[in-house]
């Protein structure tokens, strides 16, 4: 463990080596927020707080594995392998597994995936003929993702209704007769979907003699990616924390992207509110990227109405690193436009287009940029060919 704290800068020393009640991280990207992480939880069971006493809570599978997976490796002697963990929803379901009697859940109840349970919440609309009907009606995966909107932020439905989908506000008493209707269908046949794992779970904490003992469970709840949980998982974690208040939160409110869930990165900036006494540690060395890039990202945090506002700072000199540049667009078009000018004018200065990257956050958001249709003749001895922009042909081959 020894090597494991010498390795670390002294913000993240602090973090894994914190001794008190409740603990926020503020972990800036590439500032070795999972490194921190795996330090405290060792660091932990050097001293001697039992590994199936310490539940670590993250988003993912996959994330979830690499985090044990690094615990396991750097404790093998302190019994890191007996270290709980996993998805809040894989977590979820051990626990309603455990306590299925007291929770009035038959013994081998079934889970539903995101799809089957919008298969069953169609076919319980077709069940009351709404398919039907004259007037238009939500699909499925609409009512799927306004049924587990409301389940995990705990809004009416009316406000969701308004907010995601008002052409249908007028049909907020059906919606919600489909869902009670829905909510009778899966208990007659004995399943439960994603989001009824962590309501039954929450119900779990928040009955006096149930809730007490699920609390009791651990000494240390480590809570992941803070600043993507939605109300039911905070009150979840709230409720394991009720009477011990030993847990601690990572996250960083500038890399809130997603609102997967009901997700909202208010509840990392107002954790005060849920963890009286809360203390805040900053990560801010970065390992990842130049200064120059760096530079960038804090201007750019720097704009934000609220939050946390780490500076980040470069930990590997990159002496001669090429400058970054910050356009600002008005709109997806003009982006579009000002992405295909910077790609060509590389390419009239030389750099094939094979050498050439563009990233985007996710799939769909390259759909309006038509990178396929800008292909130019190859480089000539004399120089780049001139001429305008070629249309690829069907089977995605530039002309020859």
């Amino acid at each position: 463990m020894f090597a494991l704290l010498d390795s670390l800068n002294e913000a993240q020393r602090s973090a894994a080596t914190f001794d008190g009640g409740p603990l926020r991280i503020i972990a800036g990207p590439g500032t070795g927020k999972t490194t921190t992480l795996t330090a405290r939880v060792v660091n932990l069971l050097d001293q001697g707080v039992a590994p199936e006493r310490i539940l670590l809570l993250t988003f993912t599978r996959r994330a979830a594995q690499e985090m044990l997976s690094r615990v396991r490796l750097a404790a093998p002697g302190t019994g890191g392998a007996r270290v709980a963990g996993g998805t809040f929803h894989s977590t979820a379901h051990v626990l309603l597994r455990r306590h299925h009697e007291l929770l009035g859940l038959a013994e081998g109840f079934g889970v539903l995936d995101a799809a089957d349970a919008a298969d069953l919440l169609d076919s319980v609309k077709v069940a009351q003929h709404r398919s039907s009907s004259v007037r238009r009606f939500p699909k499925k995966a609409t009512l799927a993702a306004l049924y587990s909107k409301v389940v995990n932020t705990g809004q009416p439905l009316s406000a969701v209704l308004g907010h995601d989908a008002p052409w249908c506000s007028d049909q907020a008493e059906e919606i919600a007769d489909l869902f009670h209707a829905y909510g009778t269908r899966k208990r007659e046949l004995a399943v439960l979907d994603f989001d009824d794992l962590l309501l039954y779970w929450r119900a779990a904490t928040e009955d006096e003699a149930l809730g007490a003992e699920l609390g009791s469970c651990y000494d240390h709840v480590l809570v992941d990616e803070f600043q993507d949980v939605n109300r039911l998982q905070l009150d979840i974690v709230a409720g394991l924390r009720r009477r011990d208040p030993r847990v601690t939160i990572v996250g960083d409110d500038a890399q809130a992207i997603y609102a997967f869930r009901g997700a909202s990165p208010r509840h990392l900036l107002d954790a005060e509110r849920h963890f009286p006494g809360l203390s805040t540690i900053t990560l801010e060395q970065n390992y990842r990227s130049t200064a120059a890039i760096l530079a960038v990202a804090n201007a750019l945090a720097a704009d934000a109405p609220e939050g946390f506002t780490a500076r980040l700072v470069e930990h590997h000199p990159h002496p001669g690193a090429p400058q970054p540049r910050l356009t600002r667009c008005d709109d997806e078009a003009t982006q579009t436009d000002e992405l295909l000018r910077r790609v060509l004018e590389a390419y009239d200065e030389g750099c094939r287009l094979q050498d050439q990257a563009v990233l985007v956050r996710a799939a769909h958001h390259s759909a309006a940029h038509p990178l396929r249709e800008v292909r130019r003749p190859p480089l000539s001895r004399g120089g780049p060919c001139e001429g305008p922009p070629r249309r690829l042909p069907a089977g995605g081959q530039p002309p020859r």
